[in-house]
């Protein structure tokens, strides 16, 4: 058994707080909650929900890829985040899209209040054997 490894990129908004982006224990990758932020300015990027759903997992694609696996296509279980239940729909557009035929197993919740107030956020399981 090895020891859990932390895996940080410059490809996923990272912070002061004392949490990774991501750690890797033997062949899982474990990936932090993220909410819709651009790395490049760690603002939350403008658009809908739907926009915002893309940002999010630009941001736990890039953590795979950081770990040396291949993106969203290694995510093996999702949790998604909402304010607002309404939103429900329109993030499963934008999510189905972006995992097609096979997607992850998912959790969705309604959650009061998310950090900087942002209406979505996910946190992601990957496999990387």
């Amino acid at each position: 058994m090895t020891e859990p490894e932390p895996i940080e990129t410059d490809g996923a908004p990272s912070n002061d707080n004392p949490y990774s982006q991501g750690v890797r224990d033997d062949g899982t990758l474990y990936v932090s909650g993220y909410g819709p932020v651009d790395p490049a300015t760690d603002e939350v990027v403008n658009g809908d929900i739907a926009a915002q759903t893309d940002q999010i997992l630009d941001n736990i694609a890039a953590v795979v890829d950081a770990a040396g696996g291949n993106g969203l296509e290694d995510v093996i279980k999702v949790t998604v985040y909402l304010t607002d239940l309404e939103d429900y729909e329109r993030v499963n557009r934008a999510y189905g899209a972006r995992f097609g035929e096979t997607p992850p197993a998912r959790v969705c919740i309604e959650a009061s209040r998310l950090p900087d107030d942002v209406r979505v956020e996910l946190d992601a399981i990957a496999s990387l054997d």
